[in-house]
């Protein structure tokens, strides 16, 4: 992987510098889960927040969000 995982909120916001591509989507939600982890949240607290309306991401986007981070969740145990 060419980007390492974000080990903050503010290393993952740093990731908009990059141009867009697999790996840094993939390093995005392996931060991401690993802060959420950190923080004591729960697979189900960081669902619920994806599911929540957002003005970016319509229904569809944010339930197949959803399914790729919980993937992403139980492959890194």
């Amino acid at each position: 992987m060419n980007y390492p995982i974000p080990d903050s909120p503010q290393e993952i916001f740093a990731l908009k510098q990059q141009p867009v591509d697999e790996e840094l989507v993939a390093s995005a939600i392996a931060g991401v889960i690993k802060i959420v982890r950190s923080q004591g949240q729960s697979l189900e607290d960081l669902t619920a927040q994806l599911l929540a309306d957002d003005p970016v991401l319509d229904q569809q986007q944010r339930r197949w969000l959803s399914t790729v981070v919980t993937q992403a969740w139980e492959s890194f145990g």
